[in-house]
């Protein structure tokens, strides 16, 4: 009989180590998503090994056991995502940034985990396709934009939500290079430089003109309860509904001037389906977490799910091995980024920055930078320095976990 766990004991990693292997047993699950288990379920335990560090002054011997470093894991993110928001810092222009979301519909929901790389590409090309297109429109700015978009595939109750995450400089460089261009409708800096209507027509165009190449291609698979749709006739139905609907689309400036970025950055960028400290309980064969509901105003709930419901939806949001789930446009693109970002400092009146040093950080020293905790102190007597003893092997085989069918 496995023990209840509530709020504060339970991680996503214990639900694994508990169900996991009855869960495999029941489904044949792709390579990509048992990798994904197996790595939450052996973080920081002794199937990855460790090593032993004992304090100099009094003696006291502390283990550690390795992370598993898995985008997926809810406990390997946070220095992850540091670094990255370090890296960003010298990106940063003075200007305000604006955050648009783009969503697909819910009918292509069960299609796009069917065909999780083709639907993804095409909703992260035509959503950055409508903003740099418009922003080069002379009617709305001229210029080129900068672009950092980030995939999500979730809502706040586990289940399938694609929508595009798209942080945005409030202006942009002109096409000579020559000058900074700011929204010529806006004299206070506080809107984006076209309607979000505008935004939403192109973006949904754009969508299915990609979303029926796929198809006359062949590129798109058509299976289990959406098999009817690789019929023509029903393919085209689709499509023609989704031309219809009004797609979800909006543009909000974040609160603060452009120092604020980063925090706002950090909300979305190195996020997974859920964080272990939502988790409420666990337990007789249900787990129970908090959620938003959006639909009603946002206020906080609990729901309860079968475990295997629960991991079934969680492994929903697992990405295919090195999909790129931030990606970098105009200004941020990999190819131009330092030279166009140099420019545009320049245009704005802003100084260069100078490079960051936290590549070179290692990973105590960035978390006595962020918060100050110097986890190389002795937490026994707070006087001596922890040092490294002795390397603990991987335990091919660890002890096993108590493991209940629901």
């Amino acid at each position: 009989m496995s023990i209840p766990q509530k709020s504060g004991e339970v991680e996503v990693g214990d639900i694994f180590r508990q169900y996991g292997e009855p869960y495999r047993a029941r489904r044949n699950l792709p390579l990509y998503i048992l990798k994904a288990m197996g790595a939450i379920e052996n973080c920081r335990t002794a199937a990855l090994g460790g090593h032993v560090d004992e304090c100099d002054s009094c003696g006291h011997r502390r283990i550690s056991y390795n992370s598993c470093r898995n985008r997926h894991c809810p406990k390997c993110q946070s220095l992850a995502k540091e670094r990255w928001l370090e890296a960003r810092k010298d990106e940063l222009l003075p200007v305000s940034y604006f955050h648009g979301v783009l969503t697909i519909p819910s009918e292509l929901n069960a299609l796009s985990l069917i065909n999780q790389k083709e639907i993804y590409d095409i909703l992260f090309k035509s959503g950055t396709e409508t903003l740099r297109e418009l922003g080069g429109d002379p009617k709305h700015l001229g210029a080129e934009i900068g672009i950092i978009a980030i995939l999500h595939t979730w809502g706040q109750n586990l289940m399938d939500h694609p929508h595009l995450h798209c942080i945005v400089p409030w202006g942009g460089l002109s096409q000579e290079g020559t000058e900074w261009l700011f929204p010529r409708k806006s004299t206070k800096k506080k809107s984006f430089f076209v309607h979000v209507n505008v935004i939403s027509d192109l973006f949904k165009k754009k969508f299915l003109y990609y979303f029926k190449r796929l198809y006359l291609t062949g590129k798109l698979k058509f299976v289990g309860k959406v098999t009817y749709l690789g019929n023509d006739c029903e393919f085209m139905k689709l499509c023609d509904e989704l031309y219809k609907k009004k797609w979800i689309t909006y543009i909000k400036r974040p609160f603060g001037g452009p120092e604020k970025v980063l925090e706002y950055l950090g909300r979305y960028t190195h996020r997974v389906a859920i964080s272990n400290n939502r988790i409420l309980k666990l337990e007789d064969g249900k787990v129970t977490f908090c959620y938003r509901d959006y639909q009603d105003g946002h206020k906080t709930k609990e729901m309860e799910l079968d475990v295997f419901e629960f991991i079934r939806r969680f492994l929903l949001h697992v990405l295919p091995c090195k999909y790129f789930k931030i990606r970098y446009y105009g200004l941020f693109s990999n190819r131009n980024r330092k030279k166009k970002i140099e420019i545009s400092r320049k245009l704005l009146g802003a100084r260069s920055e100078k490079e960051s040093t936290s590549k070179s950080e290692n990973w105590e020293e960035l978390l006595l930078r962020l918060t100050g905790v110097d986890p190389r102190v002795c937490p026994c007597c707070s006087k001596g320095v922890m040092v490294r003893k002795d390397e603990l092997s991987p335990v091919i085989n660890p002890p096993p976990q108590t493991m209940v069918l629901p």
